[in-house]
């Protein structure tokens, strides 16, 4: 029963949650028998206990005519999440949780571990994240015990359990006088080093500089461990253990916060004007956030049907490409483009056959769409197509068929047009040159291709295009 009554999380009425706190408050100190059973409930029912008295704060309320110091009102997503807390903790098993930014979670973690320490006793429950002002800091409402303090400060007296800030609160500890539980805080190579704990957070755990270390720490000091983390990328131990399948996940994604909508998202990708930032904080991308990443995810997706939704047709050379494999795990690939619209990829196993199928495959594919044309990867295994292109097309001039052109390009090769502009000078210096600016073809090739999408993104938002300048890629092969 989380409340009695409906609310509104995007237009909030706090004052009928307090009323209706103060009713029950009343109702608790004319009858304090009633105090034992209720803290019996709240000891496995956590959630329930801080949507019933938890208070949190968020000095951006100001802006918007709110108390700084509100009702926490767990949303439906955060209860769930405390729940599968509960289920890793007693299962003594870890679990891993991604999430956007800005979802309340360390609020609710601090919360969780508040209410299960002021209601079990000698329970030891650890916070750890890279940085020590981020576990701890007596003025900074960002760090995790400034949050667990006024946590525990602002409840009933009836809940604190004889709490004292001023006795038993220290640097980077919070103990509990009634039950003996305690909540430590540890911070970068640190983190695992101290006692053995009950449950342990880490907090932005993606972010640690070493987190082997912690790994190997934590596995010895505690039998359940949760991280928490928005996504950094592909290359560190939080995102392996994300895609391992062998850890139990759960997503916070924006999606999941009742205060937030489509509308939100909208003036948060205006705010934030970076699309590798959007698709890694709130959209939960591993691809995009990782480093040195060419084309944003949120380009390529914006560059489906993207001819569509500007209202232009397709023009001009219909062509393939070929890039070619041997029979081990990679696959063959053909793509198909008529102008600007990307129609149609397919890839296929090498295995048990040998090149020369595979280009009989590709003039097959080509034939189907009208190319005369396929370009391929002269580069390694490619290097025999341009033969067996040539057997094929003997063939194929005794049957009367018409002949399709296979041209090479040399990723190794040099850059095309040296001389030309590849990046504009600025403050007067002079501009950059493709033969200075790219390493080989295949660079300058990618950075085309990166230049396409950026174009198409860019018409999408309603800016100036050239036809010619950009990509669209079909949601439906063919022709």
């Amino acid at each position: 029963m989380p409340l009695p009554f409906p609310f509104d999380f995007k237009n909030p009425d706090y004052v009928q949650v307090f009323e209706w706190r103060m009713e029950r408050l009343q109702r608790i100190r004319k009858a304090p028998e009633t105090l034992p059973a209720l803290r019996q409930f709240y000891r496995t029912n956590p959630a329930q206990f801080i949507i019933d008295w938890g208070m949190t704060t968020d000095p951006r309320n100001l802006d918007y005519g709110l108390p700084v110091t509100i009702p926490f009102l767990l949303f439906p997503r955060q209860e769930e999440w405390i729940d599968w807390i509960m289920e890793r903790s007693r299962n003594h098993e870890n679990g891993l949780t991604e999430k956007s930014r800005e979802m309340g979670l360390s609020w609710t973690s601090v919360g969780l571990a508040s209410a299960l320490c002021l209601f079990n006793r000698e329970m030891v429950i650890g916070f750890g994240s890279r940085k020590e002002e981020y576990v701890d800091s007596t003025v900074d409402p960002k760090a995790l015990f400034w949050k667990v303090r006024k946590f525990i400060a602002t409840l009933p007296a009836e809940f604190r359990g004889g709490w004292d800030e001023r006795k038993h609160s220290r640097f980077m500890s919070v103990e509990f006088p009634d039950t003996g539980a305690v909540i430590k805080g540890e911070a970068g190579d640190n983190i695992g080093r101290g006692d053995r704990t009950t449950l342990y957070f880490v907090d932005e755990a993606a972010f640690l500089q070493r987190p082997l270390l912690i790994d190997a720490a934590l596995s010895q000091t505690t039998r359940c461990r949760i991280d928490l983390s928005s996504v950094n990328g592909m290359n560190n131990p939080f995102a392996q253990k994300r895609h391992s399948g062998k850890i139990s996940v759960f997503t916070f994604h924006w999606r999941s916060d009742p205060r937030k909508d489509d509308e939100w998202y909208r003036k948060e990708c205006e705010k934030i004007d970076n699309p590798i930032i959007v698709a890694q904080e709130l959209d939960l991308n591993y691809q995009a956030s990782a480093e040195g990443i060419l084309i944003p995810s949120e380009w390529v997706q914006a560059a489906v049907d993207a001819h569509i939704k500007l209202g232009i047709q397709p023009s001009g050379q219909r062509l393939g490409a070929m890039d070619v494999a041997d029979e081990g795990r990679d696959k063959n690939a053909c793509s198909l483009r008529y102008g600007f619209l990307l129609s149609d990829v397919q890839e296929w196993s090498g295995k048990g056959s040998d090149i020369y199928d595979s280009v009989v495959k590709v003039f097959g594919l080509c034939d189907d769409f009208g190319a005369d044309e396929f370009r391929f990867d002269e580069d390694g295994l490619g290097a025999g197509v341009r033969g067996d292109a040539r057997a094929i097309n003997e063939l194929r001039e005794a049957e009367g068929t018409d002949q399709i052109t296979a041209t090479p390009f040399r990723g190794s090769g040099r850059v095309f047009y040296p001389e030309n502009e590849a990046v504009p000078g600025d403050n007067g210096k002079p501009s950059r040159l493709n033969k200075d600016f790219f390493a080989n073809a295949k660079a300058q090739g990618w950075w085309h291709l990166r230049k396409l999408f950026r174009n198409t993104f860019r018409a999408l938002k309603g800016m100036e295009y050239d036809p010619d300048e950009i990509i669209s890629i079909s949601s439906t092969d063919g022709k």
